[in-house]
């Protein structure tokens, strides 16, 4: 009976060696198909995510764009209430409004229109008034006094499609006294746009709140202007969100879109920046092609096994169970860590590289085994983990952990972090160093960009307070070995309290910008330093200067503020101004003083150059002649 049993056991065999061939061809099939569609998925996100960066960063293009254009109408807004609109002001403004034209090139039109509708300042001779039209009935309606951003129009002076932005400016009396518009054109936001190579079939489009086009790239000519308000993306209540993805099929071309839409928080804008699908998943479907038809190609293979096994059903099962544990090494290899594994012997060569050495350094494991094992270590690196091997293979150490610069085959270099274990014979002698090692360079880059960020100025890029006390503590030590001159300038912008109520305060971050971009200009060497002092107030540290060459930059500073011609209604020289402090010293020869005495002598410089009427630069002297001398004189 056992072997009436056994013989039914074997008669099955076959068929369940054939049910399991069937599933395994399967599985492979289902996994691989799996696969695929998961690549895919990674492909459109990838996909949005590329076309979110886009987005973020066009719809911040437009935004900035509208903002350097709403200073420039503030300006005028601000000279018609103090001046009026008497023909003087009016002819004065038309040359400055040709000259902040000129000067930015996304500017399409500036001009002035009065109470009635009528042009006071134009690019050309136009007839037409504009009293009908909405920004302009806006205004007069209503009494705020923010920007307003209108809907796509054709330029009256030439045709071309624009975005207008707009502000009301008031009577003495404090009625409605006109409007100053300016306009941004749509042929420059869409050839701005033409730097962004994401894709042949792609496209960015700006389009206005409620739907119509205000340019696109490609085909801007043909398209701007559409609406395009009863798509799903303006009518669907899932998308009324800030931003998000969004995948459709557009109705401007009919092409199945991947794209990325960005809705402006300030202003009625969205920014739609899309990637033509079929062209997006062109190299997927290639790739996925090629790689289904090797698994095919090996389900067949193992097809034929099975049938082979089938009829050989007792060395198929030995045939399996080797299998079975090769794949169970292979998976073990595979699903295993992606950190690079080596053996180092005793000699300091490579036994063993595991495979993940092409993605850790970019050479394959027979590139390397057989090489010395710190040879693509920095030479500032190689002499600490020499030692460190050194002290492992003499039994010293039995672990250790260390970070060091290594040469990849592709990048220039990349950071490691190994992770290092020596092994033992039976009898307890070392033989070798096993070190697993990762890549840690994006951590690294990491690292050094929050110790820029901790000594720089996030608004100015200019150094901090904190980097600039840490310099002058070096340079006046550097100074006091030397016996050489340390100069110092204090430089303080005039009435930016009164600025920053006029204009409000991102008006008044781009003013300092503006004024850390002059003072930034002047360093010429590699010593100088500029620094945000605090506020509105700004130092800047010249090693080696005396107090004639302090004078000198802190003249060049003060004029070229004052050559920007930033407005500021409030000042007496109707622009921004800044006054400057400037002192020197030469430590060596005045023992008795430090740093804050520098300090405070251009300090008082300053306070003395407000004082004296500011927009002006004073010198505190000769240092020398200010601090008790060691002699005590």
């Amino acid at each position: 009976m056992n072997l009436a049993s056994q013989r039914a056991g074997w008669s099955r065999l076959p068929l369940r060696a054939a049910a399991f061939v069937v599933l395994t061809c399967v599985a492979i099939l289902g996994v691989s198909g799996w696969r695929e569609w998961a690549a895919r998925d990674q492909v459109l996100k990838g996909a949005e995510t590329e076309m979110a960066n886009v987005a973020r960063s066009l719809i911040q293009h437009a935004e900035d764009s509208l903002d350097l254009v709403d200073s420039g109408v503030v300006g005028v807004v601000s000279r018609l209430e103090m001046d009026g609109a008497d023909p003087a002001t009016i002819a004065k403004l038309r040359n400055l409004l040709e000259a902040r034209k000129k000067a930015m090139d996304r500017v399409h039109s500036l001009a002035i229109i009065d109470d009635q509708g009528n042009w006071l300042t134009s690019p050309g001779t136009i007839a037409s008034t504009l009293s009908d039209d909405s920004f302009f009935r806006y205004h007069q309606l209503s009494p705020k006094r923010e920007a307003y951003v209108g809907r796509p129009v054709k330029s009256l002076v030439d045709g071309e499609w624009v975005i207008t932005l707009s502000r009301r400016f008031n009577k003495p009396d404090g009625s409605f006294g006109g409007v100053v518009l300016a306009a941004i054109g749509s042929r420059y936001l869409s050839h701005f746009y033409e730097q962004f190579e994401i894709g042949r079939n792609s496209s960015v489009t700006l389009v206005y709140g409620d739907g119509m086009i205000i340019a696109r790239n490609p085909n801007n000519d043909k398209f701007v202007g559409r609406n395009v308000g009863d798509t799903p993306l303006f009518r669907d209540a899932s998308l009324q969100r800030p931003s998000g993805a969004y995948h459709f099929k557009s109705p401007l071309d009919g092409a199945e879109r991947v794209s990325f839409f960005k809705r402006s928080g300030r202003y009625p804008l969205v920014l739609l920046a899309t990637v033509d699908k079929d062209e997006l998943l062109a190299p997927w479907r290639a790739a996925a092609v090629s790689r289904m038809l090797y698994v095919v190609a090996l389900v067949m293979l193992i097809a034929v096994i099975g049938a082979v096994l089938v009829r050989q059903l007792q060395r198929g099962q030995r045939m399996a169970a080797a299998l079975v544990e090769k794949e169970a090494h292979f998976r073990l290899l595979a699903e295993g860590s992606s950190d690079m594994v080596t053996r180092i012997g005793l000699d300091e060569r490579l036994r063993y590289v595991s495979p993940s050495s092409s993605r850790v350094v970019g050479w394959r494991p027979n590139q390397l085994i057989g090489t010395d094992a710190l040879a693509g270590i920095h030479p500032d690196d190689r002499p600490h983990v020499q030692a460190i091997v050194d002290a492992m293979k003499r039994g010293e150490m039995d672990e250790a952990r260390l970070t060091y610069r290594n040469v990849h085959r592709q990048k220039s270099e990349v950071w490691l972090e190994s992770t290092m274990r020596v092994t033992r014979k039976d009898n307890g002698n070392v033989d070798g160093v096993v070190a697993i090692s990762r890549d840690i360079t994006e951590q690294k880059q990491l690292e050094s960009r929050l110790e820029t960020l901790a000594i720089e100025d996030s608004l100015t890029g200019l150094a901090n307070r904190r980097r600039f006390d840490e310099r002058l503590k070096e340079e006046w030590a550097r100074a006091y070995r030397e016996r050489s001159s340390v100069g110092l300038l204090m430089i303080d912008v005039d009435h930016f309290k009164s600025y920053n109520d006029e204009y409000g305060h991102p008006a008044g971050d781009a003013c300092l910008r503006v004024v850390a971009k002059v003072i930034a200009a002047e360093v010429q060497r590699a010593g100088d330093l500029a620094a945000r002092y605090g506020g509105e107030e700004f130092a800047m540290l010249l090693p080696n200067t005396d107090a004639a060459g302090c004078a000198r930059v802190g003249e060049r500073i003060r004029s070229a503020v004052h050559d920007a011609g930033l407005v500021h209604a409030s000042s007496p020289a109707s622009c921004v101004t800044v006054s400057v402090g400037g002192a020197a010293c030469r430590p060596a020869f005045e023992r008795t003083a430090g740093m804050g005495a520098l300090v405070e002598a251009a300090d008082r410089a300053l306070y003395a150059a407000k004082d004296g009427g500011r927009d002006r630069l004073m010198m505190s002297g000769e240092v020398a002649n200010l601090l008790p001398r060691a002699s005590g004189q």
